[in-house]
């Protein structure tokens, strides 16, 4: 997609709903698009600190009440879902089919458009809410994101203690820092739906690394001699266990880390959208290495 297809700023009058607007991804997406000028609004989970220029609205993304609020004068949604089962959408595809908005929704690079079950529970919960969308004729835009390069931040209680990142292990795939994601979605959001096809864009970093990869980068931005220590399965899941981690969101994790294959595919879908090459995750660990230490 050459550069001058791609979108350039935001539809005049528009509004755009955030969903997941205070995690690593929503966050950024929000503050980038308050910066491009559309009406912008958070749907939050709890409340949460007011952002100037920027509406919020607290509740349950499964509850109707909520959502019907949310969405009032919204003409575009940022979708991400949290949850690990896709039947609590239905009250949402409801909504949503009720007040017809543009869609972009935030889905897994893994899933396999030949299988007919994913490799594990998270892929699958992106794979049935695609199918959603799509039955319910919203011909949502589908951002297929690789792993995101944040994740990582959950090592820093062992990284602050230790030199060893302990805990299961995963296949290699392109890891995609999150701020790189947030600008595709940006671009897609302030867009027009003509200007854009609706087969899934696929976005992942420039290279294919693997966990022990990625401590060896914050290793480099932290000049400490770190390494990642593989834990076999069962001792994984009872140590999440034993930290208070949800028994499905662990179960989930495990199977994640068993059954995901490895992936070697690096897309140029990023870059056709913003107009820049994905950074390295060795940058994204320059850049967040005050939270490691």
């Amino acid at each position: 997609m050459p550069d001058t297809d791609r979108p350039s700023g935001a539809p005049h009058g528009s509004s755009i709903l955030v969903t997941g607007a205070t995690g690593n991804l929503g966050r950024e997406v929000v503050e980038r698009l308050h910066a491009r000028g559309p009406r912008v609004r958070r749907l939050v989970r709890h409340q949460t600190g007011p952002l100037p220029g920027v509406d919020s609205v607290v509740g349950d993304i499964t509850d109707h009440t909520t959502m019907r609020k949310a969405l009032v004068g919204i003409d575009t949604v940022f979708l991400i879902w949290p949850l690990l089962d896709s039947a609590p959408a239905r009250s949402l595809i409801e909504e949503l089919t009720a007040t017809a908005p543009r869609v972009i929704y935030l889905s897994s690079s893994a899933i396999d458009d030949e299988a007919a079950r994913q490799s594990d529970p998270i892929v699958q919960v992106h794979a049935d809410m695609e199918e959603l969308l799509h039955s319910a004729g919203l011909r949502p835009v589908v951002l297929r994101s690789d792993t995101l390069a944040s994740n990582a931040l959950g090592w820093a209680g062992q990284l602050k203690a230790g030199g060893v990142v302990a805990g299961p292990d995963i296949a290699r795939t392109a890891v995609v820092d999150e701020r790189d994601v947030a600008d595709a979605a940006v671009a897609v959001l302030c867009g027009s739906l003509d200007e854009l096809a609706h087969a899934p864009y696929v976005l992942t970093g420039p290279e294919p690394l693997s966990r022990a990869d990625q401590v060896a980068c914050l290793g480099a931005a932290l000049s400490r001699r770190l390494r990642f220590e593989a834990v076999p399965a069962d001792l994984a899941r009872s140590r999440m266990l034993a930290d208070g981690r949800p028994e499905r969101l662990v179960e989930a994790l495990i199977a994640a880390s068993v059954g995901r294959p490895e992936s070697k595919r690096v897309t140029d879908h990023l870059t056709r959208l913003t107009g820049r090459p994905a950074g390295t995750f060795a940058r994204w660990a320059i850049d967040h290495a005050a939270a490691f230490s």
